[in-house]
């Protein structure tokens, strides 16, 4: 069977939560423990926060750049998030996808829908719920971050964000740290092996077949 090579396409994976809910901390979990992935570097409108680099944690442009960028056809998806634009680059992530790395994308529902219309066969799509919303306040007032003002914000946008939990492909209760993130290494290793995203595979079989 010289000649055929198995290789793998990456996948777009989406986690998605309302704010406090634990995607930031799974994510963070899995880009330290997955070398085949790499997290989406966005453009956005918003200034940047104390210690963040541009190119990477985000490309930060103007509202004129970011809206020629629409105009281009650059984005694999946009939103406008608090306030602020938020893109996903698209060449960028295309080159990760071909070299057989996956993309995780930490966007809302609205980008998630975005991208189920330009890359359907690629998306793979995670909510992330809280275990009450009791708990999700908790959460959110114990980081210390955000004024009252803020947190009431997150919190009446919290039921709008889990009214489109029915969308995703994979959804589960982020009770517990540990088994949340084993929940996303479960889902990601069933992924992968989709027949759709083993690229050769067709030509492995058939020469194998041929050579018995």
């Amino acid at each position: 069977m010289a000649g055929y090579s198995l290789t793998r396409r990456g996948l777009m994976l989406v986690l998605s939560s309302p704010s406090g809910a634990g995607k930031t901390t799974v994510a963070r979990a899995l880009l330290e423990t997955e070398s085949d992935l790499k997290m989406s570097v966005s453009a956005t409108t918003r200034a940047p926060r104390p210690g963040e680099k541009d190119g990477a944690d985000y490309f930060f442009v103007t509202s004129d750049a970011f809206n020629g960028m629409v105009a281009r056809g650059e984005f694999l998806e946009h939103a406008r998030v608090f306030g602020n634009l938020y893109g996903t680059p698209r060449a960028a992530v295309e080159r990760q996808l071909a070299a057989g790395r996956d993309v995780l994308f930490d966007i809302d529902w609205q980008g998630t829908q975005q991208l189920r219309e330009t890359a359907p066969e690629d998306l793979v799509t995670i909510f992330i719920l809280p275990p009450s919303l009791t708990e999700l306040e908790r959460r959110l007032r114990s980081r210390a971050q955000d004024s009252d003002d803020t947190v009431r914000h997150r919190m009446d946008r919290a039921n709008s964000e889990m009214s489109h939990w029915a969308e995703y492909d994979y959804v589960f209760v982020n009770r517990d740290l540990a088994a949340s993130i084993a929940n996303v290494r479960t889902i990601m290793v069933a992924e992968r092996l989709k027949r759709s995203r083993q690229v050769g595979m067709s030509e492995f079989v058939n020469a194998m077949r041929l050579d018995g």
